[in-house]
């Protein structure tokens, strides 16, 4: 079956292209049995090169590109700008339903967050089945990649993965559909800890310390490495009908509630195959 996608960006950064292009290039040689329905922006033209770049890599799909500059409705509207730990202001609920309105007639089954600065507010979640990566293992560190790898060398851990998990009012919190795991131990990364010092000592470490260190660099190139190709190969679980998304939930092939999909297998031999 192939599954229609939504995907949705701002569009500013290397990483956001990056994920767009391993999807569409997995779509183009028939290892992903998908199509875009729709990729939507909430920047317009000539509002930021880097995202006009974007919006030429969009076209070049054929699917609908559909746009809404958060910026100016907000400014339409008088509204306050979001501001992190405290409720969404009033303007976001009407800026989500007008999104609602563009995407809806073309029917995605499924939406992809891709380096969407904004957090969707929940009459849209509870509306919209819409995916979320994060760069850790289920019940593993929270926050931003950057706080996910501060985490991961202050507790000493040897392993680290990526989640795709659905969106819902509550952030980061929904199900997980599915994820892959690596480690950060042995080869190459023993002497990068062994770098840092004693591993009893790491929780002590400050922030500058362990972002300019070279573990902390390897394991953000190790993130970027697997986050596109378990993507990808969650799209096709999807596509297989091994999951269904629904909003707020992920179903199995029977229709019960699903338990997370491990993906490595698959994962590792996309990787292999350079997809």
């Amino acid at each position: 079956m192939t599954i229609a996608v939504g995907w949705y960006t701002t569009a500013r950064g290397a990483g956001s292209r990056g994920m767009f292009l391993a999807v569409r290039n997995a779509m183009e040689a028939g290892t992903l049995d998908a199509r875009f329905a729709h990729v939507f922006c909430n920047r317009e033209p000539d509002e930021d090169i880097a995202t006009d770049s974007f919006f030429d890599l969009a076209r070049d799909t054929g699917a609908p590109l559909v746009t809404l500059s958060s910026v100016r409705f907000r400014r339409e509207h008088e509204g306050a700008r979001s501001r992190p730990n405290e409720p969404l202001p009033e303007w976001r609920e009407a800026y989500d339903a007008e999104v609602a309105r563009l995407v809806d007639p073309h029917g995605a089954q499924v939406g992809v967050l891709a380096g969407y600065m904004l957090i969707f507010t929940p009459p849209f979640v509870l509306q919209h089945p819409i995916l979320n990566l994060h760069p850790a293992l289920p019940g593993g560190p929270t926050g931003t990649w950057r706080e996910v790898i501060r985490c991961l060398i202050r507790t000493g851990a040897n392993e680290n993965g990526a989640m795709i998990h659905l969106a819902i009012p509550e952030v980061d919190a929904g199900p997980v559909a599915a994820f892959c795991r690596y480690a950060i131990r042995g080869g190459e990364y023993d002497a990068l800890w062994d770098a840092l010092g004693d591993i009893h000592n790491h929780s002590m470490i400050d922030d500058a310390t362990i972002d300019d260190s070279a573990l902390f660099a390897r394991v953000r190139e190790a993130q970027m490495a697997y986050e596109a190709p378990l993507l990808v190969s969650a799209l096709q679980a999807f596509a297989d009908g091994r999951m269904r998304a629904r909003p707020g939930h992920i179903l199995d092939a029977r229709g019960h509630d699903a338990a997370p999909l491990d993906l490595t297998a698959d994962v590792e031999a996309r990787r292999a195959r350079r997809e």
